[in-house]
């Protein structure tokens, strides 16, 4: 019982990683009916911002402040330039290529200018050594604080959008973007501030997983951005408890196949769970099948 509790707790920790990724995946779909594949890169460029910043002289928490930061605005840029004016065209994919291929400049960028090494990472909120006992099971505190950040995110997230006027522009353009601009809703800045927040959830996720690899290269983050992905397609895409649902669900199930299989069944077991969630229930575990009247 103990090996299988301590399986599942981890599980938990690894996937709220994912779950993060997953809401911010979730947040550019609400607006656009898109998913930014650059994202996994923004998580890189975060934190190779930080360690940078940090390198410069600057205090580590003001590093890991602009490199959020840095990622808000690239985010953005993203919108302008790559999603933008493919989603103008009635239909088009072309968003996939142009998202992916942000994503590959940013690691070209980074590994002509700084380096293709990777740089150390600082700790930040606890060190590897730290650890949290639960119920007689050692879990990481790193683990455990990533999950913390990730629920809270999620309830902030989910406040956001019934508490605030700019919330409920925001489920106000996902319904139907037209009908909102006919009301008097600035669609465009609603889906910029969409790109930006899902930046800032990318740099977050960035800086913290991180810490607890204790490096980062230009090629870091998309193996994350796959993970990520998953959970938002098993917990339904738009769906942001269902974010935290899929991340969480996808990390314990890895724990377990890793512990009771083995740990290069855990590295598939990912793309399995796709594969049966787009042919069982292709709108997510807690997503709702979408209506289209016409």
């Amino acid at each position: 019982m103990g090996f299988a509790a301590s399986l599942i707790l981890g599980g938990i920790s690894v996937g709220s990683v994912y779950a993060l990724i997953a809401l911010g995946l979730n947040l550019t779909f609400l607006t656009t009916r898109t998913l930014n594949f650059g994202q996994g890169s923004l998580m890189m460029l975060a934190a190779v911002s930080a360690v940078l910043l940090a390198g410069i002289g600057a205090n580590l928490y003001v590093g890991l402040l602009g490199g959020i930061v840095l990622v808000g605005v690239v985010a953005a840029l993203t919108e302008s330039i790559a999603i933008r004016p493919i989603a103008k065209v009635g239909g088009s994919m072309g968003w996939v290529v142009t998202t992916l291929g942000v994503g590959i400049f940013l690691q070209g960028f980074v590994a002509k200018f700084f380096g293709s090494q990777a740089l150390a990472f600082p700790s930040f909120l606890f060190s590897a050594r730290d650890f949290v006992s639960i119920g007689g099971v050692r879990l990481s505190a790193q683990y455990l604080a990533i999950f913390v950040i990730a629920l809270a995110l999620v309830i902030a997230f989910e406040l956001f959008l019934k508490r605030t006027a700019w919330g409920r522009a925001l489920q106000a353009v996902a319904l139907d973007p037209d009908l909102a601009s006919v009301m008097g809703i600035p669609v465009r800045r609603v889906v910029m501030l969409s790109f930006v927040g899902s930046g800032v959830l990318a740099g977050v996720a960035g800086v913290l997983v991180a810490q607890i690899t204790g490096t980062v290269d230009a090629a870091f983050g998309f193996n994350l951005l796959i993970l990520g992905f998953v959970a938002a397609v098993l917990g339904g895409i738009g769906n942001t408890w269902g974010a935290l649902f899929g991340g969480v669900f996808l990390g314990v199930v890895e724990k377990l196949v890793g512990g009771y299989v083995s740990t290069a069944a855990e590295q598939g077991i990912a793309f399995a769970l796709l594969m049966v969630a787009l042919a069982v229930r292709p709108h997510g575990l807690l997503g709702e099948k979408e209506v289209v009247k016409v």
